[in-house]
């Protein structure tokens, strides 16, 4: 874990900002919410399960000398995601950025997969980013701006076998990204994607390279959590002020539309 210091945040892109990162507590999401901090952002740091591995972010962030504090919200929920975004409010006044990296990638094939199954990953994967949005649009509103950065995946976008309920939330995740764009534009919020391939997690190396995968990708290798990080970053950030409704491929080159 590193532990270098953030820059003074006065005069940092993200200056007097705030931003809730779904997700946050581990791999993708860690990196982001540290990368948005480094940036001058008070982040939200959030999870599904484990207050611990929230708050251990946080005093990350505020070890380096960010501002941050960890909320635990079960997203597939509605009457949690709204309870936590206005925890969230009140602790900071203000939401500027919404992350929505949260998600679940469960594996079943189509035959086996129940009703109640597929709503429950389409509340977690899709819903969830209406609700979200719902909730923290009026302070986006109230501050003239804002950004919102929805996440898709290579696999789920090419049509990945045994997930038809992820790639049908990924697939909507576009639909979704696009039509909020045009909508919010006229609040001067942006919203666009970013859609990660072969990423590497706490033990995704070693399969990767004992399954081959390796091979399918230009690059050779699985990319970098920050990799990801560091364009969620610049779309959130005043360099991609004119970049909406856009989806990203963080990938090595796996997809190249």
């Amino acid at each position: 874990m590193t532990t270098e210091a953030f820059a003074d945040a006065k005069g940092s892109e993200f200056a007097g900002k705030v931003a809730l990162v779904t997700g946050s507590s581990r791999n993708i999401g860690r990196a982001v919410a540290l990368s948005l901090a480094a940036g001058g952002a008070k982040i939200a740091v959030h999870a599904r399960a484990s207050l611990d591995e929230a708050r251990s972010v946080a005093l990350e962030i505020e070890g380096r000398g960010g501002s941050a504090e960890a909320f635990l919200a079960d997203i597939g929920e509605r009457s949690q995601i709204e309870a936590m975004v206005a925890a969230v409010l009140k602790r900071f006044g203000r939401i500027d950025i919404l992350v929505l990296n949260a998600a679940v990638r469960e594996v079943g094939p189509l035959s086996e997969t129940s009703y109640e199954e597929w709503r429950r990953i389409l509340a977690i994967d899709l819903d969830s980013a209406f609700i979200f949005t719902k909730a923290c649009l009026p302070s986006m509103i109230e501050a003239k701006g804002g950004s919102i950065v929805t996440f898709g995946g290579a696999n789920a976008l090419q049509g990945s076998g045994n997930r038809v309920h992820v790639t049908a939330a990924k697939h909507a995740m576009v639909g979704f990204t696009k039509a909020a764009a045009n909508d919010l534009a006229q609040h001067g919020i942006r919203v666009n994607m970013v859609s990660p391939g072969r990423i590497r997690d706490d033990a995704s190396e070693v399969i990767a390279e004992a399954s081959g995968r390796l091979s399918q990708i230009p690059l050779r290798r699985e990319g970098e959590p920050e990799e990801v990080a560091a364009v969620v970053r610049f779309l959130c950030g005043p360099g991609a002020s004119y970049m909406t409704g856009q989806t990203v491929l963080v990938n090595g080159g796996l997809v190249m539309p």
